[in-house]
């Protein structure tokens, strides 16, 4: 991990977990500075490091940055204005991921630790995958998606952007969620789901009318 310095953008528990990558990686504390929209957080210590404010600021212009916030709507919003601002989205990984040579993770993306990412999966811009997450091979994983801790992909997955995969859930091999939809925690998904949709339970169905 380089050892430059890097803006983190959101300091809850989230931002916790990609901190805690960092300095993993071999990133001092010196070289990290955090900041957070939340004003009663600013000023505070989160593993030795002073919380600054607000979120977004001028000075961002040309900085690396990551927004270590598990929303993926805030995500792709603070992104969006970062961009805007001129700032350097980074990729986040944590050195006891496992991530295939030929696998492709777009800028901005987090990989926790205990995630694998295979052969020849492409995760788009700003991804979370969370610890034990597993993305198999050939899976795409659109922009601003989060996959929860132990959520696992099968072969050649598509996952629409800005999806949510809860905490545990499996979705087949060769299927396809669409962009904005959620899966539940636990869930079991053995059709494609489409967008925007919340489904749940194994074998994972519409929420509605439950």
């Amino acid at each position: 991990m380089t050892t430059d310095m890097i803006v983190l953008i959101g300091s809850g528990g989230h931002g916790k977990v990609v901190l805690d990558a960092l300095l993993a990686g071999g990133t001092s504390v010196q070289d990290v500075r955090m900041r957070d929209g939340d004003r009663e957080r600013i000023g505070r210590l989160l593993l030795g490091i002073e919380i600054e404010g607000p979120e977004l600021d001028p000075a961002l212009a040309g900085l690396p940055v990551h927004v270590s916030i598990g929303s993926c709507t805030a995500r792709a919003r603070l992104y969006g204005l970062l961009a805007e601002a001129g700032a350097i989205p980074q990729t986040i990984v944590h050195p006891a991921a496992v991530i295939a040579a030929s696998a492709t993770v777009e800028p901005g993306s987090f990989v926790a630790a205990g995630a694998i990412i295979g052969p020849s999966a492409r995760l788009g811009p700003g991804v979370i995958v969370n610890h034990n997450a597993v993305v198999d091979h050939d899976c795409i994983v659109g922009s601003w998606c989060h996959l929860s801790p132990g959520a696992i992909l099968g072969g050649a997955v598509r996952i629409g952007e800005g999806t949510l995969v809860g905490a545990g859930a499996t979705v087949l091999p060769g299927l396809e969620v669409g962009a904005n939809a959620v899966i539940g925690a636990g869930a079991v998904v053995t059709r494609n789901v489409p967008p925007g949709e919340t489904w749940l339970g194994i074998p994972a169905s519409p929420s509605v009318g439950r």
